[in-house]
């Protein structure tokens, strides 16, 4: 678990990576500094989420769009006393995408540093990472759109 020392002041988004096993969680700010990740296993997803509500002024959760999405959609609603506006965000491609992006956070050391990137495994699952992009294409998508009804 990753935790910064401080809590933002401004409301937050919380991604979420839902899956059958496992679900990744990231809470971002619009300013893109990242507060939290975690990876949990899906019976823990919605405590682990009702938790971070306390914690964290969460205005949004964004949402993969695939698999287990409709079920988990409907669970949230069901089970969060307060429920949150949901997003769904393309989810196309992510995993290779978070497995980029583990090694940019996570540079490799030693030997493993001497493999091409492509061939490189992360050692640990990586359904947080893919919270953080669902989160990001989030916020791109709304800054694509400012920018189209500003021209």
């Amino acid at each position: 678990m990753t935790l910064r020392e401080f809590s933002p002041t401004q409301p937050v988004i919380l991604g979420f990576d839902p899956g059958r096993d496992k679900c990744g969680l990231a809470i971002m700010g619009v300013d893109r500094r990242l507060h939290y990740h975690q990876v949990v296993s899906a019976a823990e997803a919605i405590a682990t989420i009702m938790t971070l509500r306390q914690r964290f002024p969460i205005s949004l959760l964004v949402m993969g769009d695939q698999t287990t999405a409709k079920q988990w959609k409907q669970q949230l609603h069901q089970k969060l006393a307060d429920p949150l506006n949901i997003v769904l965000v393309d989810e196309r491609y992510s995993s290779l995408e978070a497995r980029d992006r583990y090694w940019q956070m996570y540079p490799p050391k030693g030997l493993s540093k001497l493999l091409p990137q492509g061939m490189r495994q992360p050692p640990r699952p990586i359904d947080d990472i893919v919270a953080i992009l669902l989160i990001e294409r989030y916020l791109n998508r709304l800054t694509e759109n400012e920018v189209r009804s500003n021209q």
